[in-house]
């Protein structure tokens, strides 16, 4: 199977159909020596996202906010107020009480882009469900694993 059409295909399937015509055209992919298979996606030097072992994607900050032009990839993020926007920047984790606005396609262990006015400021894995989130008042919503800040440090050094 041709590479591109299986990160495409994949694409569709964790984030809804069509959200896979917002992949640049020109990416970059490294291969596993040992198994052959997808290791990490760029586009002009940039991580897109990395494929993991059990067949989802860790996307980056970047590309999360390529793929917020399909209306649909909303559905998978979580939107939260001005009092945690500065924390969730730094990499802190986002809990309930902060959160604004959750897509219906937020799953527990679903990567999820972290959404500030409109502009993704973190990438996180789901620790509640949509439902939950909504429900609860307390308690981690998403375990941020890349932000904006911690990609500026990398960038700097």
């Amino acid at each position: 199977m041709d590479h591109i059409l299986k990160l495409q295909y994949s694409l569709d399937a964790l984030f809804g159909t069509g959200t896979s015509k917002f992949l640049p055209k020109e990416i970059e992919m490294t291969f596993s020596r040992k198994t052959g298979r997808i290791r990490t996606v760029s586009h002009k030097g940039k991580l897109l996202c990395t494929l993991r072992i059990d067949g989802s994607l860790a996307i980056s900050t970047h590309f999360a906010q390529l793929l917020l032009k399909n209306k649909k990839f909303r559905e998978n993020c979580v939107e939260i107020n001005a009092d945690a926007a500065p924390f969730v920047e730094q990499g802190r984790s986002v809990f309930c009480k902060h959160v604004v606005f959750c897509g219906k396609n937020v799953r527990i262990a679903s990567d999820t882009p972290v959404l500030f006015k409109n502009k993704v400021i973190a990438v996180g894995r789901a620790i509640l469900s949509s439902k939950m989130i909504s429900d609860f008042d307390r308690g981690v919503a998403i375990k941020v694993r890349d932000s904006l800040k911690s990609r500026n440090e990398e960038i700097k050094s």
